[in-house]
């Protein structure tokens, strides 16, 4: 068990999402420059990418960028470096740059691209409820490059600036710090944000609307703001402000500093758009009367997704599993531990129903070649992912777990990590072994179960318990926790179940009125357990 659990590990982290990395190339930062009208989707766009080569000798740099289809898309007028005109190509949603001459290592380059046209998606106009016309972008999880010259894949993070001209009637978020905002004469503005932080592709956010605009507090040295329609400011007060705040107290204070200059909760109304968007220090949301989860769930994000970004779209868990446990934590921390137990609990069986439904998925994909399935099914990735990390915790105890996650935190913060980075970190913090217990469940599908039942033998003063695990494949190793009650008081005993029939007996001074497997609610599994 302990030798096959490692061998499925690292057969499966060998395996990378099909996106083509450029191994010379590392995007350091992008300029983006957009002009809107006021009706039509059109755009006008000027981008520069600051490009390091990190090999000699590099030819190409390569963007993706949408080509024109169907009336969509984007056609390039030119692009220049230097001043020069620079040859390119663009077919097949990349544009692939000639570097003009011979590059070495560790040299920097500008590369500033001419281009208009109409998005297909990844930057979506449309009327919201009031009538009210706004634009947001939609970059998840790889539409950027519908609208943007990028690097449209996590790997290559960089810092970056939105230039907006749009009409005077409209407010401009986008992340980071306001720049500037300039009238320009002609019933235009521009306004200037600029990300000061590394960031992912998708993470780049632009909203245009009519916004009502609230700056209403500044937490742990964070200013926290609310964009939403001015006729929902009120809704927008009172969905977002008390749960910003708690969410960015409990995560400074368990995982280490807010990431970013602002924290910014923003209505935009995109259509099929649900739920929320985690955008570093600018999230969307889908409607300003959303939930209080919701909100914790996108705010802790800023810190795993954004900060702390997976290296490869096959290790999704490390921000969507990371997100809902994280955000079950904050629960407890303010509702108590009832409430943990029942969100951990009620993500037990949308668990099983998808693993029974997709009986291959597994928490680190196998591999991604359609990413369209980056999240599916979605209760894999957030679900499990979450219990894995609630098993963890269980197994190397909480302020352990703790330690660990502050430190992952403070390697990884503005950069990317795999599954096994943050495996190696959790080991040099428990002194553990971890390689076994991230291969079964990380690696494997489905999840345990367990039938079993118990009985007391009178002349051995015995509980004895028989368990087998029926799933199928081999057995799991589960260290499991048996509650017994004996008059009127409740003792825990431990064993480890690592067969797929086991029995236990447990000394008692007299015979249970009950025998709970796992009452602490530690280990995910599907489990029928009685008196026999």
């Amino acid at each position: 068990m302990r030798t096959l659990a490692g061998l499925i590990l690292l057969a499966g982290y060998a395996v990378a999402d099909n996106y083509p990395r450029q191994m010379g190339v590392d995007a350091l930062h992008y300029v983006f420059r957009v002009t809107l009208g006021e009706n039509g989707d059109e755009i006008a766009g000027e981008a520069t990418a600051d490009i390091r080569f990190l090999s000699a000798g590099v030819r190409t740099v390569s963007l993706d960028l949408a080509n024109v289809a169907g009336g969509k898309g984007m056609a390039v007028a030119g692009v220049t470096s230097k001043g020069a005109v620079v040859r390119f190509t663009h077919q097949n949603d990349v544009l692939v740059l000639s570097v003009p001459g011979t590059v070495a290592a560790g040299e920097r380059r500008q590369f500033t691209v001419r281009y208009r046209g109409t998005p297909a998606s990844g930057l979506v106009a449309s009327k919201n409820q009031h009538g009210d016309r706004g634009v947001f972008s939609a970059n998840w999880p790889n539409l950027a490059r519908q609208w943007l010259p990028i690097i449209d894949h996590p790997y290559d993070k960089a810092t970056s600036e939105f230039l907006v001209t749009a009409p005077v009637k409209y407010q401009v978020v986008a992340n980071g710090v306001l720049a500037e905002e300039r009238e320009l004469g002609d019933g235009r503005r521009l306004t200037h944000w600029r990300q000061d932080q590394p960031i992912a592709s998708w993470l780049n956010a632009v909203g245009v609307a009519e916004f009502s605009v609230k700056h209403f507090a500044t937490v742990r040295g964070v200013p926290l703001q609310t964009w939403v329609p001015y006729q929902e400011r009120e809704a927008g007060i009172a969905t977002f402000e008390s749960a910003s705040r708690q969410a960015l107290e409990f995560m400074s204070d368990f995982v280490g500093p807010y990431p970013y200059n602002k924290l910014a909760n923003i209505w935009a109304w995109v259509p099929g758009f649900g739920g929320g968007t985690e955008h570093a220090g600018a999230i969307f949301y889908s409607c300003c009367k959303t939930s209080t989860g919701v909100v914790w769930h996108e705010i802790v994000h800023q810190w795993f997704g954004d900060a702390v970004t997976e290296k490869d779209w096959n290790d999704v868990w490390l921000s969507e599993g990371f997100t809902t446990y994280f955000t079950h934590l904050v629960r407890e921390h303010y509702e108590g531990r009832d409430a943990f137990v029942a969100g951990l609990k009620a993500d037990r069986p949308r668990i099983f129903a998808a693993e029974s439904k997709f009986p291959s998925a597994r928490v680190v994909h196998a591999d991604l070649a359609d990413m369209k399935g980056v999240l599916q099914p979605g209760a894999v990735f957030y679900q499990k992912g979450s219990w894995v990390l609630h098993m963890l915790r269980g197994q190397i105890g909480f302020d352990t777990f703790g330690a660990g996650i502050r430190e992952y935190y403070r390697l990884y913060r503005d950069k990317n990590a795999a599954t096994d980075d943050f495996r190696r970190v959790m080991e040099e913090a428990s002194g553990q072994d971890l390689r076994e217990f991230f291969g079964q469940w990380l690696q494997r599908t489905p999840s345990p179960v367990v039938e079993g039942a118990w009985q007391y033998n009178a002349g051995t003063k015995k509980v004895e318990v028989t368990l087998t695990q029926t799933q199928g494949g081999d057995a799991y190793r589960l260290p499991l926790e048996f509650g017994l009650t004996i008059a009127g008081q409740t003792r825990l005993e431990k064993v480890e179940f690592s067969m797929k029939q086991q029995r236990f007996e447990m000394a008692v001074e007299a015979e249970p009125s009950a025998v709970v497997l796992d009452p602490n609610t530690w280990v995910l599994m599907e489990s029928r357990f009685g008196k026999k």
